[in-house]
């Protein structure tokens, strides 16, 4: 059997629930006759009679009573997920990692949400999962430029680049007055347990004197660059994170020209191709051009 009209149902639960024909026309600003045929309509198409209709005016048979109930919650339903689509229509859902998250992008959003008042932006501050950005879950994710296993349906923009150089507190400063042949008295710090930072900085100057392998691993650069203000050891510093604290004068470098990026490229802007020119996506992409990326190249070294 076909489905009856979506009108005769609406007609039909609407009066079933207001247990009369004239509140439920009122509702549905239609006239009381045009109630009285659309549930007729209805009758005649399912082959039952769902009202007694007598002069006090109509009671639900059993065949009603046993309809309305279902109609109620599937119109319920409808319109729980008609609100949420339209929800998720003005949604933009961004992931970064959590250092990236608040040391760059967190204290910037307000300018965005002030500029597109009708995006929904819902940021959500994590590290990517084994499968790597998602599109099912986020509409676009900010991560490092060269990813291995990214999928080909995904678009890359690079924003600005990371560049390292080792931070210390002011402290331990005398104590690399020779050289960077001097970090081999020193405590490293990194900023994950991969130890890639400094492995990455000694190989492209030759330091053979630091082992990589040594010193306090944290979870976080955040975390390593704190450590790194108590005068914990040295910090490989991401220039464009650590600005903060080497504008404070909280950490300093004591070798200031060499600075270095890295083969994971520059940080940038990941999202599936078919929803790369989507307006939100497009508002997002445009304002992290315009604001937060000058913004972050105008912090890394001439």
């Amino acid at each position: 059997m076909r489905l009856p009209s979506l009108n005769a149902l609406r007609a039909f639960e609407a009066a079933a629930r207001h247990e009369g024909f004239i509140a439920a026309a009122d509702e549905l600003f239609v006239t009381r006759g045009a109630i009285s045929r659309q549930v007729k309509i209805l009758e005649d198409h399912i082959g039952v009679q769902l009202f007694h209709r007598n002069a006090r005016g109509v009671e639900l048979t059993a065949a009603g009573r046993r309809l309305y109930p279902v109609l109620t919650e599937a119109f319920a339903m409808m319109q729980r997920e008609v609100e949420q689509v339209a929800l998720d229509a003005a949604e933009l859902r961004v992931i970064c990692p959590p250092t990236l998250s608040i040391r760059w992008l967190l204290p910037q959003l307000e300018q965005f949400r002030a500029a597109h008042p009708e995006v929904k932006l819902r940021l959500t501050t994590d590290f990517y999962s084994y499968k790597g950005f998602e599109a099912a879950e986020y509409d676009l994710g900010i991560s490092l430029q060269n990813r291995p296993g990214r999928p080909p349906d995904i678009e890359v923009l690079p924003l600005f680049e990371m560049i390292l150089s080792p931070a210390c507190a002011p402290s331990l400063l005398p104590s690399l007055a020779d050289g960077p042949a001097a970090l081999a008295g020193q405590r490293l710090l990194h900023e994950s347990p991969r130890r890639s930072d400094w492995a990455t900085w000694g190989q492209h100057f030759g330091v053979g004197e630091v082992d990589p392998s040594g010193g306090e691993v944290f979870p976080n650069l955040d975390m390593a660059t704190r450590a790194a203000v108590m005068g914990a050891g040295v910090v490989m510093a991401d220039l464009v994170l650590c600005q903060e604290e080497l504008a404070r004068g909280d950490l300093v470098l004591p070798f200031p020209q060499m600075t270095c990026g890295t083969p994971d490229g520059a940080y940038a802007l990941i999202g599936e191709r078919q929803k790369w020119h989507d307006p939100k996506v497009a508002a997002f992409r445009d304002w992290l051009l315009s604001g937060p990326c000058m913004a972050a190249l105008s912090a890394l070294p001439e």
